[in-house]
């Protein structure tokens, strides 16, 4: 069991906090400028964009390599196999059916090439790492020997899984695309909640999204007439998201003061989670903030937001930038953006837990981070 637990801590923790990282100093950042330069009329801002997005794969090769203690030449040839297996993928013809694997985007008209994106890097860096680290400093001609063996094992390691993946990405994103098309309501709740929880546990929203929320599973809801579900989806992330970051800063106001405020509200709601384990009733009152904010933003303002902005958050507000990219905003989106990602979080949250210290099911110091 230990080494069960080992194993799932080193892969579906570390690598993936690590691909986050890779994200938000590529896809992300890129995303951002983009943002900006858009509503600044900086032209050069939106090449650096450009840029920035395109050494996704690479960023996410280097960091997953670091993060797992490779040594130096597997880490720069993870960046080739990042490269690789955010690329690869299926092709998906214009009636939504898989046509063929690919490792190319060459589909041909009519048809969409749908990349395993972060999925498949994150699946074939870390295979071709840890094959990296067996044979790196073994031999003499290690310069040669080390980027041989992580190119090729990487390769082969995106060439197999990176079709599964975006066979497996596919389908669970026409099932959110669909589902938010005829139940926004519903799904609202669902996306809302599940991705706010997941943002305050240890493993990365952020990465989750980016997979859920591609590029390719946007040109597949356009495809089918899904994309404003879809993009409802996202908006719903970034609530959920918010109400986990902010509900928590404004709850535990009595027990962290301002530090609590920007170190969670602008950092990470992941700061609770030695409490939450301690007395997991904390959890409920952002928890309830997002089940009510999720459907706000897609039946009453319709937030829109896709790719890894829609688990991040308030986390240097980049949440609420990848609405403002997504959304065609006026006066009323401004206003929803306002109060679902700020507002209401904060007002729920301590609706709810006052109401839960009423009923002396929390206390003082039980939302206290550690100093």
């Amino acid at each position: 069991m230990k080494t069960v637990k080992k194993y799932l801590k080193r892969y579906f923790i570390d690598a993936m906090g690590a691909m986050a990282l890779g994200l938000f100093a590529s896809l992300l950042i890129g995303t951002i400028f983009d943002t900006v330069g858009k509503y600044t009329g900086l032209e050069f801002l939106g090449t650096i964009a450009t840029y920035a997005k395109a050494a996704t794969g690479m960023a996410i090769g280097v960091a997953i390599a670091h993060k797992l203690g490779a040594d130096p030449l597997v880490i720069f040839s993870a960046a080739g196999v990042g490269a690789m297996a955010n690329a690869m993928g299926a092709v998906i013809t214009s009636g939504g059916g898989i046509f063929k694997w690919a490792a190319t985007a060459n589909a041909g008209e009519g048809n969409i090439f749908y990349s395993a994106g972060p999925a498949g890097a994150f699946f074939a860096v870390i295979i071709a790492c840890e094959i990296g680290r067996l044979v790196s400093k073994r031999t003499k001609v290690d310069i040669l020997v080390t980027p041989v063996t992580v190119l090729l094992v990487g390769f082969f390691a995106s060439w197999l899984l990176c079709p599964v993946v975006s066979y497996v990405m596919y389908y669970l994103g026409v099932f959110i695309a669909t589902a938010t098309t005829f139940q926004p309501l519903i799904m609202g709740i669902v996306v809302s909640v599940v991705v706010g929880v997941i943002l305050t546990l240890p493993i990365s929203s952020a990465a989750i999204c980016a997979m859920i929320f591609s590029g390719s599973a946007l040109a597949v809801a356009v495809q089918n007439g899904t994309d404003e579900g879809f993009l409802l989806a996202g908006g719903a992330a970034v609530a959920g998201c918010c109400a986990q970051m902010v509900g928590f800063a404004a709850a535990s106001f009595r027990d962290n003061k301002w530090g609590g405020v920007v170190s969670q509200g602008l950092g990470t709601s992941m700061l609770q989670m030695g409490n939450i384990v301690k007395k997991p009733i904390i959890w409920l009152a952002p928890t309830l903030a997002a089940a009510i904010t999720g459907p706000i933003s897609t039946m009453v303002f319709k937030l829109k937001c896709s790719g890894v902005a829609a688990g991040m958050g308030t986390c240097g507000m980049v949440g609420p930038i990848g609405v403002i990219d997504g959304t065609e905003m006026n006066a009323t989106s401004w206003v929803g953006l306002a109060l679902v990602c700020i507002v209401l979080p904060a007002i729920l949250s301590i609706i709810f837990n006052e109401i839960f210290r009423k009923l002396g099911w929390i206390k003082d110091g039980d939302m206290k981070l550690a100093d």
